[in-house]
């Protein structure tokens, strides 16, 4: 059993790679801009959106310090690579929501984050990606997802 905790967290720390590219930046043109920048495109001197890359809109931020206590210690957990309290940890993250930016089947993993006085493993989760400091919080089961920003 511990072999597949093992083998879980190993799949936490795959190689790092870039996800910014032309269908990226453009899905991001989108989600922040869409008709906004239809109408500055008609002005006789455009200006330039600025536009951040590293997530969709609909994914809003969170600093570290801010993060309840369990979801340091789920964090804790992720680097070391478990053991996991629930067998659901470090499983594959879907994205099913579309509120992260979109990859491939496998790029995501969830893990949970306890909740106090839950009979059951609660709404809040951890999701990680493959870049370095890569983690997504929610408290809402998906319904709303916030970027950890490492640097607060």
């Amino acid at each position: 059993m511990s072999s597949t905790r093992v083998s879980m967290g190993d799949m936490r720390f795959p190689p790092r790679i870039a996800r910014v590219g032309a269908l990226g930046a453009l899905t991001a043109v989108l989600l922040a801009g869409g008709p906004a920048l239809a109408t500055a495109s008609a002005d006789p001197a455009p200006q330039q959106a600025a536009v951040s890359l590293s997530a969709p809109a609909a994914v809003g931020d969170i600093c570290y310090n801010d993060l309840p206590p369990e979801a340091h210690e789920t964090l804790d957990l992720i680097e070391q690579g478990g053991p996991y309290p629930y067998p659901q940890d470090g499983t594959v993250f879907e994205n099913r929501e579309g509120l992260l930016p979109d990859q491939q089947t496998g790029y995501y993993h969830e893990y949970t984050v306890e909740t106090p006085g839950s009979d059951d493993r609660g709404a809040r989760r951890i999701v990680t990606g493959e870049q370095d400091q890569e983690d997504y919080y929610t408290a809402d089961h998906y319904e709303s997802f916030d970027l950890v920003d490492y640097t607060c």
